[in-house]
């Protein structure tokens, strides 16, 4: 791909040698002369030193001699755009393979692929050219919108639906029963999962995640969501566009996180808390059931409070050692008195 249909495709600003042609991209510091880079500062060492043959910067950003550079406002999102034509994703022929089993009820859509071994059961709907991975089994009534794309493993559950351009990867687990049980005389009885999952458009599920029906009623993911490896979502939960989990984050049944939340790695939610629109959730932190985060804010810390809260907090507890000294010193003193009085 020429450097000039780059410029084109990011809306950036060429400098440099319009044919000069590109095939791949790569990090700044091993990158090659045939491969795309991007520098997100005005720091021009790296840049200098870099042999890759084109580097998207920031705008302006000083010339360098004899090089090739496309300016932009956004040099890491100009990047992933360009590297998608670059290197974009294969995507499996047409057709179903001798060994999947794929039940006459089920419908299949358009240039649909099926893997090995995949089993798509009766009344399932795979969309126009979505491609169903080796050993994925699709449960009765399942839906996949088009062009989406499971990789080898993943398993859904009846009462899923699934919107368009999904990228599901291996090992995840959708509508799962949710943790749901009632004590009853000396043992715990299991109140009945019937609910359903529902996930909006252009959804990406980590690895190994697994995300519960609802109960009753339903759990719901809004378009754009995007989950890590390894994150777990509990029953009945409700969580809004665009909203981004980081790995070995779980949700008790009925959180609720509003619209382009972000939640760092390893956070915990108890049941029923809410996380407010564009809220940002510090990894590791942990939510009460039924707290409350509001939206906009940073939270941080176990139980998770605004940051500069937090912060105070931590300052708070490294005083501590002092302040117990001083204790022990007016302690000492008061013995002291006492004896002398």
């Amino acid at each position: 791909m020429r450097a000039a249909e780059i410029a084109d495709l990011v809306g950036g600003s060429l400098q440099g040698d319009p044919d000069r042609d590109l095939v791949s991209g790569a990090d700044l510091s091993v990158a090659t002369a045939s491969e795309l880079a991007f520098v997100e500062s005005r720091d021009r060492e790296e840049a200098v030193a870099s042999e890759a043959g084109c580097l998207l910067v920031v705008e302006g950003f000083e010339p360098i001699e004899g090089r090739t550079l496309i300016r932009v406002a956004a040099p890491r999102n100009a990047f992933a755009k360009a590297l998608a034509r670059l290197r974009p994703v294969g995507r499996p022929h047409p057709g179903i393979h001798p060994s999947a089993v794929v039940d006459p009820a089920a419908r299949l859509g358009e240039e649909v692929s099926v893997g090995p071994l995949a089993v798509i059961e009766a009344g399932a709907v795979v969309g126009d050219r979505t491609a169903v991975g080796a050993s994925c089994f699709l449960a009765k009534g399942v839906e996949i919108g088009p062009e989406s794309f499971l990789h080898a493993g993943v398993r859904i559950y009846s009462g899923t639906s699934i919107g368009a351009r999904a990228v599901l990867h291996s090992g995840c687990v959708l509508g799962s029963d949710g943790f749901g049980f009632v004590f009853e005389g000396e043992s715990y009885q299991k109140f009945p999962q019937i609910g359903r999952l529902e996930i909006g458009d252009d959804a990406e599920i980590g690895a190994n995640t697994t995300i519960d029906r609802g109960a009753l009623g339903a759990t719901t993911l809004g378009d754009g969501v995007k989950l890590d490896n390894l994150v777990h979502i509990g029953h009945n939960c409700s969580i809004g566009k665009h909203v981004v989990i980081a790995a070995q984050t779980g949700l008790a049944g009925g959180v609720v996180i509003e619209d382009y939340a972000v939640i760092g790695g390893q956070v915990g939610m108890g049941d029923k808390a809410r996380v407010g629109k564009q809220a940002v959730v510090g990894s590791g932190a942990g939510i009460l059931s039924s707290q409350q985060v509001r939206g906009g804010v940073t939270y941080w810390g176990t139980p998770a409070r605004p940051y500069r809260e937090h912060l105070r907090g931590l300052a708070r507890i490294e005083k501590l050692p002092e302040a117990l000294a001083e204790i022990k010193r007016l302690r000492q003193r008061i013995e002291r008195l006492e004896q002398d009085s």
